[in-house]
């Protein structure tokens, strides 16, 4: 391929010739898109308030134009209740068609009640993670409320998915330090799968240092678009990394179409883009 075509080739979004799954996406509900703290992504995006819930038709539209097999639909639990309960997810994945897996949430702050209602998403639910923000609580991974629910992942066998780095909403982002947060649950956890979403800006060399550090620690690219992932992430994924990066978007803040649309631009080879797009995540998830 010549110097020019290999440059047209970087920004087409039809590079793509494979399966993809989503690691990190929600259907939303109203209570979920209009909550107060996601007042500042509503701005950066341009969305707006609204009355009624997309259907489910539209989030797998959404997934099908960007070549998207499954999605993980997380619940989101927060102190003020749920935004969105692990039941309504199980009915947006009922709805989707097998375009829909659920990733269940809990409430952190009543720990014994929260290992019940995980072990009932994922045997009843048939929900293949866990997710937790911790943001969301104030809390960062190492409190002590989060400790029973990582014995409940290791023991129900199923990945810990949570986000690192700065917080779009305006809320302390301190919570999202890779180190020494991630490195001590991984520690205390070593056979824990933890997922960490939102690639870990601006503590990006610290969270490839987790990475690389523990075998069961993983990154997800959601909530930025491929022209956006850092450098010393692309680089990573290139290379020794590229089994430890799962492609994610954080629908519907980011549709995949538009994640994905400068795919090319990374210079991924044929089996590190298989494995960031759909190998890391079928694996890590027992998809």
């Amino acid at each position: 391929m010549t110097a020019q075509a290999r440059e047209a080739a970087a920004g087409r979004k039809d590079v793509r010739i494979m399966p993809v799954i989503d690691a990190w996406m929600q259907h939303p509900t109203v209570r979920h898109l209009n909550h107060e703290m996601f007042a500042s992504l509503r701005g950066w995006t341009g969305q707006q308030m609204v009355t009624e819930a997309p259907p489910v038709a539209a989030t797998v539209a959404a997934l099908s134009a960007a070549d998207v097999e499954i999605g993980l639909a997380a619940a989101w639990y927060g102190p003020g209740g749920p935004l969105i309960s692990n039941d309504e997810v199980a009915g947006f994945v009922a709805a989707s068609g097998g375009r829909l897996r659920g990733v269940a949430g809990v409430d952190l702050t009543r720990p014994v009640a929260a290992v019940r209602e995980l072990r009932r998403a994922v045997a009843d639910l048939g929900f293949v993670a866990l997710r937790i923000v911790p943001w969301l609580w104030g809390l960062p991974p190492t409190d002590r409320l989060y400790y029973p629910l990582y014995a409940a992942c290791v023991e129900l066998g199923i990945p810990f998915c949570t986000q690192v780095g700065h917080t779009g909403p305006l809320r302390p982002s301190e919570t999202g330090r890779p180190i020494p947060y991630i490195d001590q649950v991984a520690l205390d956890f070593p056979e824990l799968t933890i997922v960490c979403g939102h690639i870990g800006y601006p503590w990006t060399t610290e969270m490839i240092a987790v990475a690389d550090k523990h075998a069961r620690v993983f990154i997800d690219t959601s909530a930025y678009t491929t022209r956006r992932y850092p450098a010393e992430l692309v680089e990573y994924l290139r290379g020794r990394g590229r089994r430890k990066v799962l492609f994610g978007t954080n629908y519907p803040m980011i549709t995949p179409e538009r994640a994905l649309e400068h795919l090319g631009s990374l210079g991924l080879d044929d089996e590190a883009r298989e494995l960031f797009l759909d190998g890391n995540a079928r694996r890590v998830f027992a998809l």
